[in-house]
């Protein structure tokens, strides 16, 4: 069926969904007005695969909460203790959204990304809190006693975590280029998250604590067995931490090994922007010849129809063609009704049309899945130079054919080709003059004949039709056709053309292009299925290196453009979180020291992250597709730079307390050892809520499910592998880089009468006058 097809596309700061819903209520009133005949469809709607990628978000959001209170209950047996910190979720929610609109951020899918991590987190210091005030409560302090002396101990790891974690993300919002645009709302909703939930955390969870915990509550079946159980895996860690402290050289050496491995972990993982997103259509690109017509291309177009119809997944497809280039939208059903990803659809149907369809060149691609990404071919190599086009043509060539061999492209095209025919017409002047017909009468005539001007218009039934003079077609479609043009002489009499004029047909450039004031070409290529854009740069750099003469250059435009731009932009903001998260500790714990042995489980972290990426990207050379979300890109760069703020909250746990036991009179093992061992239950709680809150994620299907996947990785990864670590590493390191405290003597006060002095604040019996 013939069609016309409007396309329209929101401005800039229009709200794409909006703009859907409202052409969708404007398409039946538009074809109210159309005659009977005329039928106005809404074909293609990009918009669809954003609205089921947030719907699959909002759901996440809801799996993840459930989840987290699951798993607090797992841990604490009681719905009273259970209450405190998930009433933490609904309100920094609440408070977090409050945020966004005094910046002015939207309900995007990136902000509800955010919330789906946040919360794992939020709960994290309210867990903190109500571990710590029950077990005073056990001990037999009164629940009003208990919340007071709790959260006061608690108040400085839990002030440092939070503001720790909020820092991790500044770099993160002030990040330019697309990766800044797209990440900025991000960063500063889940610190704003984390900021919200650590004020709760120390106001209102402690409160509740009073109201709602009591020693009868601990004296319950389902929690005096969850508190036996965690008692008995007190002492079994304490055993195993207690040799490890006696080996302490050895976890030295491990740490050394974790540092020097990450290096290679991360060089061997591959790298795009990027992971390719099922937005629920195949794109079909072709291109005829530079001398085809529209009908030559028809013929094609009817062939690639006919392979469309042919796909099971298919729902509907449309085709536009333009002089001697195709385009085809072949859309697929709902993705809960079908079982291949548009990616699998689309390698099955490029291999299908390029063994079926012989005369155009036909390819499938998926456009980018970053919202503003560049569109086009994903690999775009600019050649430049000062030399010809002819000498840029033959070393352009030479690139394709060795980027063809080197078979990480299923695709490669040259833009610049010679294969333009040209008619070129050598004008007999003398013979032209002896007639008296000038340059300006053949130049005249031709443009009448072929040009296509528009010298005026004519009106019939009101309606206006520009009048354009020129030959019949069937006189326009060959040289031979020159032998019927006349041209007038002198006298007014009418010669052949050909009387005065010869011709030949040459082969001209079909384009000249320039980048950087240089004379350029672009050669494009399509990835081929389970080579990242790292990967395919690395080899188009090997083949240039090799290939390119003296006095040319290159460079890359498109999506390899960005990726070389942005690729490793967060991998410096990494660096800078980190620097800015020593900083903060340091000002925190007054030392330099304390905050190398809390950022030292981070690393650890990275390299539970990366072995599985690894891994899975290892088993994704061997089956292409499978693993694809197991590569570094913008969001598993996040998930990194995330682990550093979540991994440190254990450090600041264990370095804290045992800091305040060796002011006691401990030695720095013994402190260490105990206060990790008391820390143990609130730094299992926060590990698996953050880990099994995101485990939504890292399941995840449909619409955006990739870049899901990949953030869900890394961080459950690595907060259970870098958790293991921290609880073993952290202490052993304690006891070579903290320094030795001692007591601290504890007169504040004058000796009364009563027989009683104050100290830290409360009174107690005078034993001596030392």
């Amino acid at each position: 069926m013939r069609t016309v097809f409007v396309r329209t596309r929101a401005a800039a700061a229009a709200n794409p969904l909006v703009v859907a819903e409202q052409v969708r209520q404007l398409v039946p009133l538009l074809q109210q007005q159309l005659p009977p005949p005329i039928t106005m469809n809404l074909v293609f709607d990009n918009t669809v695969a954003i609205d089921e990628s947030i719907n699959e978000v909002v759901v996440t959001l809801i799996e993840a909460s459930l989840i987290v209170v699951v798993i607090i209950f797992i841990f604490l047996g009681s719905m009273r203790s259970v209450i405190i910190p998930v009433v933490t979720i609904p309100l920094s929610l609440v408070g977090v959204l409050t945020v966004m609109l005094l910046l002015g951020f939207s309900v995007n899918l990136l902000t509800l990304l955010a919330m789906v991590l946040a919360i794992g987190l939020v709960v994290d210091d309210a867990i903190v809190v109500v571990e710590n005030i029950q077990r005073h409560i056990e001990a037999g302090v009164r629940p009003f006693e208990a919340a007071l002396e709790g959260a006061r101990e608690i108040a400085f790891p839990v002030i440092a975590m939070t503001i720790t974690l909020a820092a991790v993300y500044g770099p993160i919002g002030f990040l330019g280029g697309l990766t800044g645009a797209l990440f900025t709302e991000f960063a500063f909703t889940l610190a704003g998250a984390v900021i919200v939930s650590g004020v709760i955390a120390l106001t209102l969870s402690p409160m509740m604590c009073s109201q709602l915990l009591t020693m009868e509550t601990s004296e319950q079946g389902l929690v005096k067995k969850l508190d036996d159980f965690f008692e008995r895996l007190k002492l079994r860690y304490q055993e195993t931490l207690h040799s490890a402290l006696s080996y302490r050289s050895v976890a030295l050496v491990i740490s050394v090994g974790i540092l020097g491995s990450i290096g290679f972990l991360y060089q061997s993982i591959p790298q795009e922007l990027a992971p390719i997103e099922d937005d629920g259509v195949v794109y079909i690109s072709g291109a005829a010849p530079l001398s085809a017509n529209l009908q030559y291309v028809e013929k094609f177009a009817e062939k690639v129809e006919t392979l469309s119809l042919a796909i099971p997944e298919r729902d509907r497809s449309f085709i536009w063609m333009q002089q001697n280039s195709l385009f085809s939208l072949v859309l697929l059903k709902p993705w809960g009704e079908r079982e291949r990803s548009s990616k699998e659809i689309s390698e099955e149907l490029r291999q299908t049309l390029g063994a079926s369809v012989a005369g155009m060149n036909l390819y499938t691609f998926n456009f980018p899945s970053l919202p503003g990404a560049p569109a086009g071919l994903p690999m775009q190599f600019v050649l430049t130079s000062t030399v010809s086009e002819e000498l840029i043509f033959q070393v352009a060539n030479n690139i394709k054919q060795e980027m063809q061999r080197s078979g990480k492209f299923v695709f490669v095209n040259q833009e610049l080709k010679f294969n333009k025919p040209e008619l070129v017409l050598d004008i007999d002047r003398d013979r032209a003059g002896e007639l008296g017909i000038s340059m300006k009468d053949i130049g005249t005539a031709l443009s009448t004949l072929l040009g296509e001007g528009n010298v005026g218009r004519f009106s019939i039934e009101d309606r206006s039709y520009k009048v354009i003079p020129q030959a019949q077609q069937s006189l326009r479609v060959s040289p031979e056709s020159l032998q019927n043009y006349y041209v007038r002489t002198v006298t007014g009499e009418m010669v052949p053309l050909t009387t005065i004029v010869s011709q030949r047909v040459i082969a001209s450039p079909n384009k000249l292009t320039q980048f950087q004031q240089l004379n350029s070409t672009t050669i494009g290529a399509m990835l081929a299925p389970g080579v990242t854009m790292g990967d395919a740069i690395e080899a188009v750099e090997l083949i240039a290196a090799a290939n390119l003469p003296e006095g040319f250059s290159h460079d890359y435009m498109g999506q390899s453009r960005q990726f070389m731009k942005e690729g490793n932009a967060l991998l410096v903001t990494f660096l800078f979180s980190f620097l800015l998260i020593y900083l903060v500790l340091a000002a925190q714990f007054e030392s330099f020291r304390d905050p190398l042995i809390v950022l030292v489980s981070v690393p650890m972290s990275i390299f539970g992250a990366l072995v599985p990426m690894t891994l899975l990207s290892s088993l994704n050379g061997i089956m292409p597709g499978t693993f694809d979300y197991a590569s570094l890109n913008i969001y598993t760069q996040i998930g990194l730079v995330t682990l550093i703020g979540l991994i440190s909250k254990h450090g600041i746990l264990i370095v804290d307390f045992a800091n305040k036991l060796q002011m006691q009179g401990l030695d720095p093992a013994e402190a260490v050892e105990r206060a990790a061992v008391m820390r143990l239950r609130p730094i299992l709680m926060t590990t698996a809520a953050m880990v099994f809150g995101v485990l939504p994620l890292l399941l995840a299907s449909g619409a955006g499910a990739e870049s899901r996947k990949s953030i869900g990785l890394v961080i459950t990864a690595g907060m259970s592998i870098g958790t293991l670590f921290t609880l073993y590493i952290v202490p052993c390191l304690y006891t070579y880089i903290a320094r030795s405290r001692g007591a601290e003597p504890h007169f504040v006060g004058v000796v009364e009468e009563t027989g009683l002095v104050t100290v830290d604040g409360r009174q107690a019996d005078w034993v001596g006058r030392d």
